[in-house]
């Protein structure tokens, strides 16, 4: 293969890992706030039962995760769910890797969620209660007081945390090829073992490099923008 065809061939794989990605973000940026609001509850049950929820996420192994999203429905229920998934979506619309696809987003959604969280609460928290006082002496309720006054302040505090864990994604979506998702680490290693050919597994640390550096300009620009809410 030419280094066109191997470049194309990665790229194929690439498109899988920026999907990961994408849903990852989209899905676990907004999951892990009424996370972050239980595990800040008053409600004692609430909190705890978040806390251990969070610890247990955090805790395990993403790609154990992985293998537990993927596995542990079928050894439950007698029935391979996602193996099935796999069949109905390539039978019917001709993809492949379907249900393998929707385990390891579920798997990344949920750990991701958990890990924002806790940026989440730890952004909220920074603030003092001094400014909440201020809020109520003005007579702004306490939602009108978060959405005028504490949330700007937060997204500016929790974006680099989210930077590096945004950045850590992208990376982490080599995990996939755990349950043989064919996602850019996937293909490279497939080249390795069909054409003896093992550069294009290193060729793709360019794809990262590349699309890291890209990320890292757009979220340096997001912080310089928000830099006017430090005091």
């Amino acid at each position: 293969m030419s280094f066109w065809e191997v470049t194309v061939f990665l790229f194929d794989g690439f498109l899988i890992s920026l999907l990961i990605f994408a849903v990852t973000l989209l899905c676990g940026a907004p999951l892990g706030l009424p996370i972050a609001f239980c595990s800040m509850s008053r409600f004692k049950a609430v909190k705890a039962v978040s806390k251990v929820f969070v610890w247990i996420i955090r805790g395990v192994p993403l790609m154990l995760q992985i293998f537990i999203i993927y596995y542990v429905p079928g050894l439950l229920f007698d029935t391979p769910i996602f193996s099935q998934m796999d069949r109905f979506f390539f039978i019917n619309y001709g993809v492949n890797d379907a249900g393998r696809i929707i385990a390891v987003l579920i798997a990344f959604t949920i750990n991701y969620a958990c890990y924002f969280s806790e940026i989440y609460r730890g952004g909220i928290e920074s603030i003092s209660k001094g400014q909440y006082e201020a809020g109520y002496v003005l007579g702004l309720t306490k939602q009108q007081i978060f959405r005028k006054i504490i949330l700007k302040q937060v997204i500016q505090r929790i974006v680099p945390p989210m930077s590096n864990e945004i950045i850590t994604l992208i990376k982490d979506t080599a995990l996939a090829n755990c349950i043989i998702v064919c996602e850019i680490i996937k293909q490279a290693k497939e080249l390795a073992a069909t054409k003896a050919m093992i550069w294009p597994l290193f060729y793709t640390g360019v794809f990262y490099l590349v699309f890291v550096g890209l990320l890292t300009i757009v979220l340096g620009k997001l912080e310089k923008k928000l830099s006017y809410f430090r005091s």
